[in-house]
């Protein structure tokens, strides 16, 4: 089994999980659901945002949403929030993009996940490497990042 600083994480505090690997990196969302075999829906994808004081907000949302940085803003009352770059995500969390996982994060991240994570029962999450997925119970990540609450995706337009 692929071995991590998430996967060392979970197994010290006894938290039960699956590995999904991948057979490449996976490039986006619906490639890495694909390649763990599982709808994107239940993945958790995760963006960093800062405001202009500095502070840094990990929004974590259904991985077939998207993340509406305004309705952070107002969550957290900032004039304004904006997703760090590439290279700033992994010298501030440890983790490349695409790899970024709500656990073992830098207290100065404040968590939020939209209200709409708390219907589903598992989760994936990044290992922390591009080469696997990890499946755990929703309300472990919970325990662990412990996040606030919002409504924070973009509405989705139908035709």
């Amino acid at each position: 089994m692929l071995e991590t600083a998430v996967t060392q994480f979970l197994q010290r505090n006894g938290v039960g999980f699956t590995m999904l690997p991948h057979s490449t990196p996976a490039i986006s969302i619906d490639d890495a659901a694909k390649q763990r075999g599982i709808s994107s829906h239940i993945m958790l994808k995760t963006v960093l945002l800062r405001d202009m004081g500095g502070k840094l907000f990990l929004a974590c949302i259904p991985g077939d949403q998207q993340v509406d940085p305004k309705k952070v803003r107002a969550h957290f009352n900032c004039r304004r929030t904006t997703c760090v770059n590439a290279e700033e995500v992994a010298h501030i969390t440890g983790f490349k993009p695409g790899t970024l996982t709500p656990l073992i994060l830098p207290e100065s991240i404040t968590a939020i996940f939209d209200h709409s994570v708390l219907q589903l029962a598992e989760v994936t999450i990044s290992s922390g490497s591009d080469m696997a997925g990890i499946m755990l119970r929703t309300e472990d990540v919970l325990k662990f990042c412990k996040p606030q609450f919002s409504h924070i995706t973009k509405a989705i337009n139908t035709p």
